[in-house]
């Protein structure tokens, strides 16, 4: 979904776009070099012929300013290269967060019962009652994905079943107007 809201376009935007940024693991979580990363789990599985490492049981991650709380989390490499020395690091190729996932930096917020970050497409969805505040400002539907490159953002409603058949949530937004601006 679009969002064409002439006064308010600049906040909402703001919000996703700045909110699902932070989500965007590899423009800032995953390839930010200067800061290391630091997880904390139950449980950590290597999983050399898979290329992965999962993280299982409250995990809690972090880099900087950015914290991700999940169930479980796995981060996928790129191959081993064998023209490269052996214990160089490997570049991710995608991180899956799966259940009661939370992604917090500074006053954004980002929940969902899904994270997926594809590092090739440069895309990042959140699935499963997808919701982003910034401040007051709220979004959310069923899948916020965010297209890096791009920097453009689509929210898709779900579709529930009822007894009276299939229902169509809404896409929702909440705006609230700048409260610093001077009344005149």
């Amino acid at each position: 979904m679009r969002f064409f809201l002439s006064p308010a376009r600049k906040t909402l935007q703001t919000a996703i776009i700045s909110g699902v940024l932070l989500l965007a693991i590899g423009s800032g979580f995953c390839q930010n070099d200067d800061k290391p990363i630091n997880i904390e789990a139950d449980r950590m599985i290597s999983q050399e012929e898979k290329n992965s490492v999962v993280f299982i049981g409250n995990v809690d991650a972090s880099q900087g300013k950015v914290t991700i709380r999940t169930d479980e989390m796995t981060i996928y490499y790129q191959p081993n290269d064998p023209k490269k020395p052996k214990g160089q690091s490997r570049q991710v190729e995608k991180m899956i967060c799966v259940g009661n996932v939370k992604i917090t930096q500074e006053d954004w917020l980002g929940t969902g019962e899904r994270m997926d970050y594809f590092a090739d497409a440069r895309k990042v969805i959140l699935h499963g009652n997808a919701k982003t505040w910034q401040g007051k400002n709220m979004v959310s539907g069923k899948t916020i994905t965010y297209y890096l490159d791009e920097k453009r953002s689509e929210v898709d409603r779900a579709q529930t079943t009822t007894g009276k058949g299939k229902k169509q949530e809404r896409v929702k937004a909440t705006i609230v107007p700048n409260s610093d601006k001077k009344k005149k």
